[in-house]
């Protein structure tokens, strides 16, 4: 019997932005009289008093969502970035707060300069509405259960596996293993396919051989289907055809597209770990004979 065990993180992070706030709290009091001797360091330490007081807020909210949520959803398979777009919504209000704070530290005052900004709203609006426009599209995707981590979907003319949704793009990892970033408003204006919306029975096995044993690919790919062939674990729809994906100075990378009859990772995993063992008995034979 496998038993998991959770391992707790301790937020160091947070413990630390509660003592600062504590220190700085304290020295209110203790050095009342400085403070007001200094009026520049006064608003300073009001400014950082605000936005430590603003962030623990916001990650006890977080906390307190995330917590929420999982307890929801504990026993239900959901394909969500709920907590990605927590993660993200509260950078955001994070570096909200801290430009206020730097302006309450200069002594700008907030209200007057928010009524001013109105005039020229529509000229930043302007200059930064492709951004504005992908993070909002970025925060509908982590809140939504369209897309997720991991998913392989195709964008426009772009394929891949997602690694990373950030409030500007999405980051694919397409078939060559190169990082593409999409931008998140492609989802809504570009035609979109969700590969793995559903678990797919679709799996990969890529692997590299040294090019003195590539040259062989024919017989490689002969002893593969005679191995692979019947197998109870796949589906028996696929030609089982090697694809190469790269030839290097001294190497070939090869890939292997099969249809399991299940998708579980587990059983993908297993006949992986059987082709492979079956590229090194390859291998070794073909080693054998060029030494004799």
């Amino acid at each position: 019997m496998i038993k998991e065990t959770n391992k707790r993180v301790i937020p160091v992070q947070f413990i630390l932005k509660v003592i600062a706030w504590v220190l700085l709290y304290l020295s209110f009091f203790y050095f009342e009289d400085f403070y007001k001797s200094h009026s520049r360091l006064d608003r300073v330490s009001d400014a950082v008093m605000l936005f430590l007081t603003s962030s623990i807020i916001f990650s006890i909210g977080r906390f307190i969502i995330i917590a929420l949520y999982n307890k929801r959803n504990e026993n239900r398979s959901v394909r969500s970035n709920f907590t990605l777009g927590i993660n993200r919504l509260t950078t955001v209000l994070n570096t909200i707060m801290g430009i206020v704070a730097f302006m309450t530290a200069l002594g700008i005052n907030i209200a007057v300069f928010l009524t001013s900004l109105t005039i020229v709203a529509m000229a930043i609006a302007v200059t930064f509405r492709e951004y504005i426009t992908n993070m909002i599209s970025g925060l509908i995707i982590m809140f939504s259960d369209q897309l997720a981590v991991g998913d392989r979907v195709q964008i426009g003319g772009y394929k891949g596996r997602i690694v990373d949704i950030t409030l500007s793009s999405l980051v694919l990892q397409d078939e060559e293993d190169d990082l593409v970033n999409v931008p998140n408003n492609m989802v809504f204006v570009s035609p979109m396919v969700n590969m793995s919306a559903h678990r797919s029975s679709l799996f990969t096995v890529k692997f590299e051989l040294p090019l003195q044993t590539a040259v062989e690919v024919d017989k490689l790919e002969e002893q593969l289907k005679n191995s692979l062939s019947n197998h109870p674990y796949l589906s028996g729809e696929d030609d089982l055809n090697l694809m190469v994906l790269e030839i290097g100075k001294d190497y070939v990378k090869y890939k292997l597209e099969m249809h399991a009859t299940s998708s579980s990772n587990r059983l993908h995993k297993r006949v992986e770990n059987e082709v492979l063992k079956e590229v090194l008995k390859f291998k070794r034979s073909h080693d054998v004979l060029t030494k004799d």
